[in-house]
């Protein structure tokens, strides 16, 4: 069995991914240092599957348990999750994510040239892309970054053009994804933003669930077919999915380094997805309606052709089908992982 390294463990996207690297015969490891996690998510992770997580709690920027994690367990690949992430704080506190964000990875990346590890899969995000200029974007699309997070990401993509080109026995996947929502359909495990969520289908969530009054919709007269702004949404289960297949293109055939979009290549407006969950929840859910936010755009969406023709990857999940499971984990775990 091959043994995969998973950073920022516990996170909402690693425990999904690692349900499916479990299911699929993997063993995990796991890191976090769960400053926006719980434990809870792991031993849930070991629930569904019936599969031990083996978990390191420690800080991805300590270089001495990552040199313990290395040297303990023999390494096959690594996927790269951790990460501060909420685009509104690293606005307000941009050192502390150039500092987290790059670091950490700096620490990664050298643990894995002193134990000659070299498949490695990135956790980018469709930020990279700033304000695209034409729809649907592809991995060609010029990098630009509107706020602190998407540069951190730019910067670490940029960190592993250049180790690979230095280092050309490295085999680096870069997965640009999209917006990730819904949860497993156990219920289990899901999305559980602390404090206030940034995004939009969390917050739904919890309008929907009592904890929050209203949604509000920034914009409703951008050039759309509702006026609210579009959105690629990927079911969390389809990105897990994703990994998969990134990790065995890279166990299978030496692609250097590429980027590959994670998302559905389709767009839903904020009142679509806002309809998906109230025939989820069978409630209605109140909105109001506030300016544009600057910097939003009217539609972003994925071509995930690269993705589909390289990874034999396409996402099968539908809006509602995202919508239903949010609600099935949200009304059993209202108050997240608490």
């Amino acid at each position: 069995m091959k043994n995969v390294l998973v950073t920022g463990g516990a996170g909402y996207v690693a425990t999904h991914t690692m349900v499916e690297l479990l299911n699929e015969g993997y063993n995990c490891i796991a890191i976090d240092n769960l400053c926006n996690s719980s434990k809870i998510a792991i031993d849930r992770v070991q629930e569904i599957t019936g599969k031990k997580v083996k978990f390191y709690k420690g800080d991805l920027k300590d270089v001495k348990i990552v040199d313990e994690i290395f040297s303990e367990n023999k390494i096959d690949s690594v996927i790269h999750f951790a990460a501060l992430k909420a685009v509104g704080d690293s606005v307000q506190m941009p050192l502390e994510y150039y500092e987290n964000n790059i670091q950490a990875t700096l620490v990664l990346l050298d643990a894995m040239k002193k134990h000659n590890v070299k498949n490695f899969v990135f956790s980018s995000s469709a930020t990279v892309y700033g304000i695209p200029k034409k729809v649907p974007i592809t991995e060609a699309a010029p990098l630009s970054a509107t706020n602190p997070y998407g540069a951190t990401k730019i910067f670490i993509e940029r960190i592993l053009q250049d180790l690979y080109a230095s280092d050309n026995s490295f085999n680096i996947a870069l997965l640009r994804y999209f917006n990730p929502i819904g949860a497993h359909e156990s219920g289990l495990i899901g999305e559980a933003p602390q404090g206030k969520p940034n995004n939009l289908v969390p917050y739904i969530a919890q309008v929907a669930v009592g904890k929050l009054d209203a949604l509000k919709i920034y914009g409703n007269d951008y050039d759309t077919k509702d006026g609210t702004g579009v959105r690629d949404y990927i079911h969390v289960v389809d990105l897990g999915i994703g990994h998969i297949a990134a990790l065995k293109k890279l166990e299978t055939t030496h692609i250097g380094i590429e980027a590959y979009n994670i998302g559905t290549g389709k767009g839903y407006s904020v009142l679509e997805v806002v309809a998906a969950f109230e025939k989820a929840c069978g409630k209605k859910i109140k909105c109001q309606i506030g300016e544009r936010r600057a910097g939003d755009i009217a539609t972003s969406y994925a071509d995930c052709k690269k993705a589909k023709k390289e990874l034999g990857f396409i996402a099968k999940f539908d809006i509602q089908k995202m919508c239903d499971d949010v609600w099935n984990w949200q009304s059993k775990n209202p108050e997240g992982y608490k």
